[in-house]
């Protein structure tokens, strides 16, 4: 708590969000202003007197936009997330303003993923699409079970080990993949995981070092019938080379929370089809799931987002915290 409230400039603030920041935020001694509209050039006059700002995964900020951020006096920006792919980090140092995320509940993404999973062994999207035209006839093939798949997990951050501790209960073998190993799991190479594993699912952060981790070659060592789960960025898959092995029918699904070029797709609502032709020859797979970056989406990983928000804009006017 501050001895005078201080004032924090929320962007790309949804309904939900604004509800908890308002809730929130007089307990914290933060006094906060809301907009719905993404952080650009238009709208900085907003942070004008709040050196501390937050705004959402959903938008890319420019550089021009972080330019004119710290010109009008902002030197901390909180993103809601966990990841940093949207804007340029080391530009914004440059220009002095320093950029931390929040930690929110891994159980939110590692509950989505393992669901994603069982909806793939299953085939539940040709189950439904049945159903929903009044068709109860058994589907053609038969599911899996995990107890019989070996689950290859690339990635053992909260969220990795959250999908880890989730797995064991269903007696499947699993292994495990990360650059700095952390715990007690059966990790093996990045080429082996590929070779062994029925199913891959990616938890690793997207940078320069992991865009297109899963490139062409990668998804050419997966073994036949492999099925790929992201629920973490859509830049680690090369998406047009996952296609193509998916139509081929050498992999036998994935199931997508995330995708290559969301940006302005994802989060709305489109008369038509939205132009991606990637998007639209997934979605005519019949064992291919697509949603729309919706596995954090939980009502307590929200509440941890938001509370962490205001610790960290906090902690930086304190002192406590330094990128």
């Amino acid at each position: 708590m501050t001895d005078t409230a201080l004032g924090i400039t929320i962007y790309g603030c949804a309904p939900d969000e604004a509800a908890l920041f308002l809730e929130l935020a007089p307990r914290c001694g933060v006094v906060p202003t809301l907009t719905e509209a993404a952080v650009s050039e238009a709208n900085v006059e907003l942070a004008r007197g709040n050196r501390c700002i937050s705004v959402a995964h959903k938008h890319a900020i420019t550089n021009a936009t972080l330019r004119a951020l710290a010109q009008a006096g902002v030197r901390y920006i909180s993103t809601r997330s966990i990841g940093f792919n949207h804007l340029d980090v080391g530009y914004a140092n440059s220009v002095g303003i320093t950029v931390g995320n929040v930690a929110y509940s891994p159980d939110s993404v590692a509950d989505y993923t393992v669901m994603l999973m069982l909806m793939v062994a299953r085939d539940v999207k040709t189950l439904l699409r049945r159903a929903d035209v009044h068709d109860y006839r058994l589907n053609d093939v038969r599911g899996r079970e995990l107890r019989d798949l070996t689950v290859g997990v690339i990635g053992t951050g909260r969220i990795g080990v959250a999908v880890l501790d989730r797995l064991r209960g269903f007696g499947c073998r699993v292994l495990a993949h990360d650059i700095r190993p952390r715990n007690s799991a059966d990790y093996t190479s990045l080429d082996e995981l590929l070779l062994l594993s029925d199913v891959v699912t990616l938890h690793t952060p997207l940078t320069a070092d992991t865009h297109h981790l899963l490139d062409r070659a990668r998804i050419a060592r997966l073994k036949p019938g492999a099925v790929v789960i992201n629920t973490g960025r859509g830049p680690l898959l090369d998406t047009e080379a996952l296609v193509e092995a998916l139509e081929s029918g050498r992999l036998g699904g994935a199931a997508l929370d995330v995708l290559e070029g969301e940006e302005g797709i994802f989060y709305a609502e489109h008369q038509g089809f939205p132009e991606s032709e990637a998007l639209a020859r997934l979605q005519k797979l019949p064992n291919v799931l697509i949603s729309p970056h919706t596995a954090y989406y939980t009502d307590h990983a929200l509440s941890d987002t938001v509370e962490n928000c205001l610790v960290n804009c906090l902690s930086f006017e304190s002192g406590e915290q330094h990128g």
